[in-house]
């Protein structure tokens, strides 16, 4: 059926493409290395893998987990930033028809004990310093461990050394079997495993390359990859870039100084982050009228990008910068502003390839709503997540006759352009990260003085929300000591930045805290204050 957003898809670009169903993660790498095996795949400092040494590590680090037991439907536990490491090994496990299982190298024991256990992740790779921590949960033994800064039979590099390339048949079903565990907070705010299997990441970037191919250009391409590989986005950025021949540049941590000279050296052409990230750089001291003239396209994503960021940011460069949609649930791409074409500034853009969406009452979620009105977004395409880990029922209420309940408020205007304008569930967003007040208050509950505990999110210029808690005491604790607590157990990101003690916490005649009513009162607040 014919889409009113079609209209505004570019000149040769196809509302519909053949997705391969027998395609797997491996099988990109190994065409790309066919086919730019001499081309420089990936570049960490001053180390870089062609494509064809990319294949071939990969090999020889899965040789040797498949050398020490690693079978078909294995569950690796990856704790590593941005890295050639990380890039190895995700397709090394690929290579076995292993499952990643993506967790933050951020996360404290707490954070970790849950996803670990949940998963049942029967493998690990991180750094040295994270041993402690799995000991500290008590999975010493039920883990099979190795650490890329490490010595002896526990090292990463000893594993590659040994060169070896006994493997078996690739045997992957694209279809059925799990490329990745992303986990996030879903509708509920409680983790849960976002099952991607080979076809959903497939398909998703084939869907991205083909809305985009009017920008892309197969084996020209350099793509700053600052976007963490943990994240959904991050990951397909990966995968991306590789499919089409390029160069991937591997950033551990967003660091201005670090980026910019980057980009001096390698010249980038691509380039995706967070508001954050762009502020960041567009405020660095030392900043060169020529440092972002390499780029020819920036995608925002993560949270909105205010417009006087994007008006500051298309003066300092020549590239077509464009914000997007998507989540871990849709692998992490099903809505951007056309490359190029009509941009509409606060818009998500419009559904890419092969994507379908629509806008539904809030409650009931069967009703599509008129133009202009509000509702529940939900979206239907073969990037769609095939369900949640162990969660058949948070699964059905999720996805719904094969379409995606994505918990995001929206409009759509008369040209098919959609708007995000809120979120039925309580996520936060700050600097591109996604926290989920539960977990937070999970932490503040274990503390022995805290009665009850709010937590929510407040707009910030800088970060796009930032952590408030409130919180009801039976003792005296200052804000500090607080704020270590958390900052013991979380991941820095999550710590409440601000803290604000109460005698009471309103809640419903039910005893239901009204979350809303505290936001609304920041809100007000705010805006007395402006």
């Amino acid at each position: 059926m014919e889409k009113s957003w079609y209209k505004f898809y570019p000149e040769g670009i196809p509302y519909e493409i053949d997705i391969s169903t027998t395609t797997s993660i491996f099988q990109i790498l190994e065409q790309s290395e066919s086919n730019y095996s001499s081309s420089i795949a990936v570049i960490d400092g001053e180390n870089s893998l062609s494509y064809s040494e990319l294949k071939k590590t990969s090999e020889y680090l899965a040789s040797a987990l498949y050398k020490r037991g690693f079978k078909k439907g294995d569950r690796l536990a990856l704790m590593l930033s941005n890295s050639l490491e990380y890039i190895v090994t995700f397709f090394a496990v690929h290579r076995l028809g292993g499952t990643i299982v993506q967790v933050n190298p951020m996360y404290q024991t707490h954070e970790l004990d849950k996803i670990l256990k949940d998963s049942e992740a029967n493998w690990f790779i991180g750094y040295k310093e994270d041993e402690i921590k799995l000991d500290n949960i008590g999975l010493t033994e039920e883990l099979v461990k190795f650490f890329v800064d490490s010595d002896g039979e526990k090292s990463f590099i000893a594993l590659i050394d040994e060169k070896g390339l006994n493997l078996p048949k690739l045997n992957i079903n694209p279809q059925e079997d799990i490329a990745v565990l992303q986990y996030t907070g879903g509708t509920t705010g409680v983790p849960k495993g976002v099952i991607l299997t080979h076809y959903n990441i497939v398909a998703n970037i084939n869907q991205i390359s083909s809305f985009g191919k009017l920008i892309f250009k197969n084996g020209s391409n350099t793509f700053l990859g600052i976007a963490p590989m943990f994240h959904a986005m991050g990951m397909t950025n990966l995968v991306l870039n590789l499919s089409m021949g390029g160069t991937f540049i591997a950033l551990k941590r967003f660091e201005s100084k670090t980026v910019i000279e980057l980009i001096r050296k390698h010249r980038p052409t691509l380039f995706t982050g967070s508001p954050t990230m762009y502020i960041a750089l567009l405020n660095y001291p030392d900043l060169r009228e020529d440092d972002f003239h390499s780029l020819k396209l920036c995608v925002s994503g993560a949270a909105p990008m205010p417009l006087e960021i994007i008006k500051k940011f298309r003066k300092v460069t020549n590239a077509l910068m464009i914000e997007g949609y998507g989540q871990s649930e849709v692998t992490t791409s099903s809505h951007r502003n056309p490359m190029p074409g009509m941009m509409k500034v606060g818009s998500i853009g419009i559904p890419i390839t092969n994507t379908d969406a629509k806008i539904v009452d809030i409650d009931f979620g069967e009703t599509e709503v008129p133009i202009g009105e509000s509702g529940e977004l939900i979206i239907k395409g073969p990037q769609v997540m095939k369900g949640y880990w162990k969660s058949t029922e948070e699964t059905e209420k999720t996805i719904r006759n094969g379409w995606l309940y994505t918990g995001d408020i929206a409009t759509r205007d008369e040209d098919g352009y959609f708007y995000i304008v809120g979120r039925k569930k309580e996520m936060i967003i700050a600097s591109g990260y996604n926290i989920y007040p539960m977990e937070v208050e999970e932490v503040l509950y274990e503390h022995p003085l805290v009665n009850e505990a709010c937590v929510f999110g407040i707009p910030d210029t800088y970060r796009g929300e930032t952590v408030k808690a409130i919180l009801v005491m039976n003792g005296t604790v200052s804000e500090e000591e607080i704020k270590n607590w958390c900052a013991e157990r979380l991941a820095k990101y999550k710590v409440p930045r601000i803290i604000e003690f109460r005698d009471e916490i309103p809640k419903t005649s039910v005893g239901k805290v009204l979350r809303h009513k505290l936001v609304e009162e920041e809100l007000s607040r705010l805006q007395i204050e402006k």
